[in-house]
């Protein structure tokens, strides 16, 4: 690899995805760089030896000494950075940094930045495909799919729409994003935060950072940042909206998305399911209106869109029973969520049955109770922290599960014809499978074969 003469040496840490589309950035524009890993031996070891050779890897604990030798650390989001050695390079004035700025100093083309605690994904996605649909040349990616510099392999596009966690914005410096939202906030990675909201609300924050659009969600006021003099602010809610924001008004009976006071397409027509998906479909209009997505073209997709595998999908119908899958519920506030929005579907005197529980991240449950209280009818647990979620969910006695074929029977038994069986364990699932997407078909596995 020729390289080009520069003082800058950036070192690049954890060989993962991130790591690798890093790597694979500065080698094609022949910037200087070495390559990092925690791990004594991480698993595509062999790969990164062969494409690229004479490029320094370091595996193992870090060593300070090493980081103080590069004038930029490129983080992956699965390092954290109060780590002693990472600090030690800081505090020597190498600069921090990751993918996203990298992204950020390569594109001239719009970029619709969106975070939260959940619908993430959901909302990525669909403002992606609006943008698609509009005819609109769109990268989709980020923390959702293609990792950002990758994108880059092919030339700029007309547009970016990217996920961004709240581990990928702990490193970005300006962002400049054209429209940027944290979708909501509830307590989630606690475990990387020190058991505290406030360290995870300041990272979810950082996506704000040079925006020219802000979208905040009036039903969440942790998602309103402090913004300049100059930044528009535009907001989203399932209240009825002011002049030029989004939210929901009714005409002759029937519930209506609308702007302002203007009518855009009727609740029933929209095939995502639960008043968070009205949320996320609310949200993806001000988004896609701040970067100029025609609105006739965002409602057709809207029309069509029918949801992400995992993420509150329906499965199927079992003697009168709806079973939706949510195993991308991986923390309180996303199964709170789904609780509620499948349960202003339901019709009088029918509940849910909820199959929780896995690794709880040193979540509290207790945001649980009322929701189960007002819409529960049963509670199965699974998982290592599923006896936690007992403790914390009064309202209802615990059933245990050993499997989740085991779960989805007893959630089945539990259940009366009319109501809902929801998968949405508020936990990783690390325990049990080798991620939500796994557990998420053992689900469907388990349903079909009733």
């Amino acid at each position: 690899m020729s390289l080009i003469a520069t003082d800058q040496l950036r070192i690049i840490i954890g060989l993962g995805q991130t790591g690798i589309s890093c790597a694979r950035y500065l080698a094609r524009k022949g910037s200087a760089f070495i390559l990092v890993d925690t791990r004594d031996t991480p698993p595509n070891l062999d790969l990164i030896h062969s494409e690229f050779p004479g490029v320094e890897v370091h595996c193992g604990e870090l060593d300070s000494d090493l980081l103080c030798r590069g004038s930029e650390i490129l983080l992956s989001p699965g390092v954290a950075k109060d780590h002693p050695a990472i600090q030690a390079a800081v505090a020597a004035g190498v600069k921090l940094s990751g993918d996203i700025d990298l992204f950020c100093q390569a594109v001239t083309a719009p970029i619709v930045a969106i975070t939260g605690s959940n619908a993430k994904s959901t909302v990525t996605t669909l403002v992606g495909q609006m943008a698609l649909d509009a005819g609109i040349d769109t990268g989709i990616g980020g923390n959702l799919g293609t990792p950002v510099l990758d994108m880059l392999s092919a030339g700029e596009q007309q547009l970016y729409v990217l996920e961004l966690s709240s581990f990928q914005l702990e490193t970005v410096n300006d962002l400049r994003a054209t429209a940027a939202t944290v979708l909501n906030v509830s307590p989630d990675h606690l475990d990387r935060y020190s058991n505290s909201l406030p360290l995870y609300y300041q990272a979810k924050h950082r996506v704000f950072k040079g925006a020219a659009n802000v979208i905040v969600n009036r039903d969440d006021a942790l998602t309103s940042p402090l913004v300049s003099t100059g930044v528009k602010v535009s907001s989203f809610g399932l209240g009825r909206p002011d002049l030029h924001q989004f939210g929901l008004i009714e005409k002759e009976g029937e519930l209506f998305l609308a702007q302002g006071l203007k009518p855009l397409l009727a609740v029933s027509e929209l095939k995502i399911q639960g008043q968070h998906n009205i949320a996320n479909a609310l949200a993806s209009l001000a988004l896609g209106a701040a970067v100029d997505i025609p609105l006739e073209s965002m409602l057709q997709t809207l029309k069509n869109f029918a949801g992400l595998k995992h993420r509150c999908q329906w499965v199927d119908e079992k003697a009168g029973v709806a079973f939706f899958n949510d195993s991308k519920g991986t923390n309180v506030g996303a199964t709170v969520a789904a609780i509620n929005g499948l349960a202003a579907t339901l019709s009088c005197g029918n509940k849910i049955v909820l199959i929780a529980g896995g690794v709880g991240k040193g979540a509290d449950f207790s945001d649980l109770n009322e929701p189960m209280l007002q819409a529960g009818r049963a509670l199965v647990l699974i998982g290592k922290d599923g006896g936690l979620i007992d403790q914390a969910v009064g309202c209802l006695e615990g059933q245990y599960a050993t499997s989740m074929e085991d779960a989805v029977s007893l959630a089945a038994s539990l259940a009366q014809p009319g109501d809902i069986v929801l998968l949405s364990p508020a936990c990783a699932s690390f325990d049990m499978f080798s991620g939500f997407p796994a557990r998420g078909d053992a689900f469907v596995e388990a349903v079909e074969a009733l």
